[in-house]
């Protein structure tokens, strides 16, 4: 059984025949695959396209493994064209080809068809291969579940069904299973086989311990300020000898590569660029994230951060860290079409203290944008001082258009 992605399928549709190719990313086994290879299919069935009309491959799969040699691949989708009338071409996993730009763009010029590639790894979006695509390619970001398909496909009760997502997560396979064990159990897999093991293998990593650190280092960490260097102190406290900052650095890169991590930037915001220093690094799913640590930590505002920050990615949003003056604000997220909005996060804001916490990062900011605190309260007020706004967050996650309409 595959879960419906409504609003993926939708953009795909959107952008079926256009003349770009479309580049599906994600970490592995948040559903591109099943997104392009069965629901965008039997979408393409459903609407009369021929079945001998729509190549598929996965070349992630020993099926294919002879085609993950560009000269087999390009050999096998052209003797499969067979005519001059529309052909889609999917290939899943792209980024197991070695020169696959040029495959890619040879399909398009020779041939008439409609190509979709998906990959694992952020390269694919390079500035090499936009260049090679001439500029005609069309990233669509998946993740793993948000929390509204979440709760839209478990139709439970909110509350249950949020202790469930910031515990277990969006992976889909993670979703579908109903046995809290059978969940640990797969995220406990997808930590040691498929995440992890995917990316020893593929980047020849000799330290498994200390790469696999690296991980965990990361993932107790969601939300505060991390580099290279305090990573590395933390290691040696732990006992790893030799550990430098080079080494960590490469790892850093590697992980968020495979999108197992997103980095975000700091932005002056008076000063208007950014900050070369003081990183933090968000979890693609929280599931994976806790199974990592074995459920260690569960600091409620961090993990609260990380699902806000996973939504405005979701929603198309630029999304960075702001610095005005000597306070912090969580996000600020800025749409294409102008729109920004400076955003906190706190659980609860009930005690005064903590309320002018949050609330003193949006001062002496005078730009016009809108300034949202999001929190677990309860509160059907939702206008406060100087203009601020405080939203619920489930009236944010459940409603794709809250920032623009509070």
């Amino acid at each position: 059984m595959y879960i419906a992605r409504e609003q993926l399928l939708a953009k795909l549709a959107r952008y079926r025949q256009k003349d770009i190719v479309k580049i599906i990313t994600g970490i592995r086994r948040c559903g591109k695959s099943v997104l392009l290879n069965h629901l965008f299919y039997d979408y393409l069935i459903a609407d009369g396209v021929p079945r001998d009309h729509i190549i598929r491959i996965s070349l992630d799969m020993k099926k294919w493994e002879a085609l993950r040699e560009s000269t087999e691949l390009y050999r096998y989708v052209s003797e499969n064209i067979r005519d001059d009338g529309l052909y889609y071409i999917f290939l899943d996993e792209i980024q197991l080809v070695d020169g696959f730009e040029e495959v890619v763009n040879s399909l398009k010029a020779e041939f008439n068809t409609d190509v979709y590639i998906t990959g694992s790894n952020s390269k694919l979006l390079s500035h090499d291969i936009n260049t090679v695509f001439r500029g005609r390619g069309l990233e669509l970001k998946v993740f793993p579940f948000s929390f509204a398909e979440y709760l839209a496909y478990l139709r439970i009760d909110k509350a249950e069904a949020f202790d469930e997502y910031i515990l277990f997560g969006g992976m889909p396979y993670a979703v579908q299973e109903s046995d809290e064990q059978g969940r640990r159990a797969y995220l406990d897999m997808l930590v040691n086989t498929v995440v992890t093991r995917d990316m020893i293998d593929r980047y020849h990593i000799r330290n498994e311990d200390l790469f696999r650190s690296v991980i965990e280092v990361l993932c107790s960490a969601i939300g505060s300020y991390i580099s290279p260097g305090k990573i590395a102190n933390t290691l040696k406290s732990s006992g790893f000898k030799s550990v430098d900052n080079e080494t960590v650095q490469r790892y850093l890169g590697y992980i968020c590569d495979a999108f197992l991590f997103y980095k975000v930037n700091r932005f002056d915001i008076k000063g208007k660029e950014y900050l070369k220093t003081q990183f933090k690094y968000y979890a693609a799913d929280l599931g994976l994230r806790n199974a990592a640590i074995r459920y260690k930590q569960t600091e409620i505002t961090h993990i609260i951060e990380n699902i806000v920050y996973l939504e405005l990615l979701r929603r198309g949003y630029i999304v960075d860290i702001g610095k005005n003056r000597e306070k912090e604000i969580d996000f600020v997220a800025r749409s294409l079409n102008g729109r920004q909005y400076y955003i906190q996060v706190a659980y609860t804001v009930r005690e005064a203290e903590t309320r002018e916490r949050e609330l003193s990062a949006f001062r002496r900011l005078d730009d016009g944008f809108k300034k949202i605190l999001l929190t677990m309260d309860r509160n059907p007020l939702t206008n406060l001082e100087r203009g601020y706004q405080m939203l619920h967050l489930f009236d944010f996650l459940l409603n794709e258009r809250a920032l623009e309409e509070i």
